[in-house]
């Protein structure tokens, strides 16, 4: 069993930056897929960035150059550095971890991006 807690949200303006986290436990963090997801009032849960078990990394087009997606093995923690945010950033952002096969989820954290 795979346990994921996300952190870092909050209420940022246009432009600013926030930071979030994905605490994992109850295995091997290091052999863990990895990826941020999020959902907009509306709208399907979509991939925002992912990283596999050798750091390498994968971006949706709408945050390339914006988004920085990394993993710490030695904390068993996920990042997402999110800059120049937008409002159309505004969602439910989601960690999600894939072991062998299965995937777990964290219960979301809140990004509003808001003047």
């Amino acid at each position: 069993q795979v346990q994921l807690v996300e952190s870092g949200g909050g209420l940022v303006q246009p432009g600013g930056s926030l930071r979030l986290s994905c605490a994992a436990s109850g295995s091997i963090f290091s052999i863990y897929i990895m990826g941020w997801y999020r959902q907009a009032p509306g709208k399907q849960r979509e991939l925002v960035a992912g990283i596999n078990t050798l750091g390498s990394t994968n971006y949706a087009d709408s945050v390339e150059g914006r988004f920085t997606i990394s993993r710490d093995n030695a904390k068993n923690t996920m990042y997402l550095q999110m800059n120049n945010l937008k409002p159309e950033g505004t969602a439910v952002y989601y960690c999600k971890a894939n072991y062998y096969g299965v995937d777990y989820w964290g219960q979301g954290t809140q990004v509003t991006v808001s003047s």
